[in-house]
C-alpha cells in the first residue's frame, strides 16, 4: 500500500528535520511531504536535505495545506502530523493498523486519556479549550470522541478525497471530526505518548484569536450540521422573552381593557415574530440538510463505484 506522510509547516527549522528521520526510520516505504506554508525560516531548506518532497502553499493557513494536500497527493493511506516534534513517529504504524483492516476511515492520535497533553502543555488554557470543545461536540453530536484537536491523524483514501474542507487555519482538526461524526464514518482513538515543544520551539496558536476562530467555526458547524436544533433554540429562547414580556400586558389588558405598556407589548411582538420566523428557517434548512446528507451519501455510493473500476 502507498503510504503518504504529511507535514504541514509554518517556521519549524529547529524540529521538522528530526520529524523527518524519525518517520523514515519507522516508515522507510512512506512518501514524506512537508509543505512549507511561507515559512520566515529554513524550514523547506532543512527539509529537502533531510530527504523530504517539499511544496509551497502560499495560501497561509493549515486549513489551505490540509486542502491542497488532499487535493495533490495519491495514497492509499494518509498519515497528517504536524513539523514540531510533539507527536511520536513510533506510534505511526499503530495508528495504520485499523486503516489496514479496514476497520475506520480516520483514526486519531488521542493526546488527552493518558495524562501526557495535562502534564506536558505548559500553555495556559489550552487545556481548557480542549475540555471545552471536546464537551460542545459531544453534547451536540452525541460521540465520545476524546482528543477532537489532536493533530495526529492517519486517513484511508476515501475519507480524504470526499472530504470538503473549508476551513482556513487551525480549525480543520474540528472541521474534520465534525464531518466524520456528521457523515457516520468509520472512526476509531488510539492513545499516544504526547511532548512538549523543545527549547526555542515557538507554538504558531494564539491562545484567545484562536480559540475564538474554533468557536466561531463549531457555531457555525452546528448551524449548517443541526439546523432544525440551532434556530429551534434560538426560537425557544425568543419565545420565552416574548412571553416574560407580553405575559403582564395581556394581564393589565385582561383586567383593565386598556393597555399602557406599549414599549412592553411591542417587544413582546418583536420576540414572537423572531421565534416563529427562527422556527420556520430552522425547519425548511433542516430538510434541504436532510437532502444534502442523502445526495451525499450517493455520490459516496458513486465514488466507491468508481474505484472499484
Amino acid at each position: 500500500m502507498k503510504v503518504a506522510v504529511l507535514i504541514p509547516c509554518y517556521n519549524e527549522e529547529l524540529t521538522i528535520g528530526k520529524v523527518i528521520d524519525d518517520f523514515k526510520k519507522e516508515l522507510p516505504e512512506a512518501n514524506i511531504y512537508v509543505y512549507d506554508n511561507n515559512s520566515k525560516d529554513k524550514t523547506g531548506e532543512i527539509a529537502k536535505e533531510h530527504g523530504a518532497i517539499v511544496i509551497k502553499e502560499y495560501r497561509q493557513g493549515k486549513g489551505n495545506v490540509v486542502r491542497t494536500m488532499f487535493r495533490d497527493i495519491d495514497a492509499d493511506i494518509y498519515i497528517m502530523i504536524d513539523g514540531d516534534d510533539t507527536y511520536p513517529a513510533e506510534a505511526a504504524r499503530k495508528l495504520m493498523e485499523p486503516i489496514i483492516k479496514n476497520e475506520a476511515d480516520m483514526v486519531i492520535g488521542d493526546r488527552l486519556s493518558n495524562g501526557t497533553y495535562a502534564k506536558e502543555n505548559k500553555r495556559a488554557f489550552h487545556n481548557l479549550g480542549n475540555n471545552l470543545v471536546q464537551g460542545l461536540i459531544g453534547l451536540l453530536f452525541k460521540n465520545e470522541i476524546k482528543d477532537i484537536m489532536t493533530g495526529y491523524r492517519v486517513f484511508n483514501r476515501f475519507f480524504v478525497k470526499t472530504m470538503p474542507i473549508m476551513s482556513e487555519g487551525f480549525q480543520i482538526e474540528t472541521e474534520m471530526s465534525i464531518h466524520a461524526l456528521d457523515k457516520k464514518f468509520r472512526l476509531k482513538e488510539i492513545p499516544i505518548e504526547y511532548r512538549d515543544r523543545p527549547a526555542g520551539s515557538e507554538s504558531k496558536l494564539n491562545t484567545f484569536r484562536d480559540g475564538y476562530r474554533v468557536i466561531k467555526t463549531l457555531i457555525g458547524l452546528f448551524k449548517d450540521y443541526k439546523p432544525l436544533l440551532f434556530f429551534g433554540t434560538i426560537s425557544i429562547v425568543s419565545l420565552i422573552l416574548g412571553l416574560l414580556a407580553g405575559v403582564p400586558v395581556i394581564v393589565e389588558f385582561a383586567l383593565t381593557r386598556f393597555i399602557t405598556k406599549v414599549p412592553s407589548a411591542i417587544l413582546a411582538v418583536g420576540f414572537i415574530v423572531v421565534a416563529v420566523v427562527s422556527l420556520a428557517c430552522g425547519l425548511i434548512l433542516d430538510t434541504i440538510s436532510a437532502t444534502d446528507k442523502r445526495n451525499y451519501e450517493l455520490y459516496l455510493n458513486n465514488y466507491k463505484e468508481m474505484q472499484r473500476k
